[in-house]
């Protein structure tokens, strides 16, 4: 399944601290989920370092509002 083309503009590199701070994540938790393939996978950009697109990042974070909104309605009151 091919990518969708990025915008020059919007592509930038997060490296881990940031990930972190964005998702809320941290490192443990963050690798054992790209394992299990439910986190964007991670590239290298030097010969010790990794990053992620923001872009991914920025779709995982609202992958998991959205799912967070599934199933919650807002509940009125109810009168006796």
């Amino acid at each position: 399944m091919p990518r969708p083309q990025i915008s020059p503009a919007k592509l930038s590199i997060e490296r881990l601290p940031v990930v972190m701070a964005r998702t809320g994540r941290s490192r443990p938790s963050i690798y054992l989920d790209m394992k299990k393939g439910i986190f964007p996978q991670c590239f290298k950009v030097g010969s010790r370092a990794v990053g992620w697109l923001s872009s991914d990042i920025d779709a995982w974070i609202e992958s998991r509002v959205q799912a967070g909104r599934i199933g919650h309605t807002r509940v009125g009151r109810v009168n006796d």
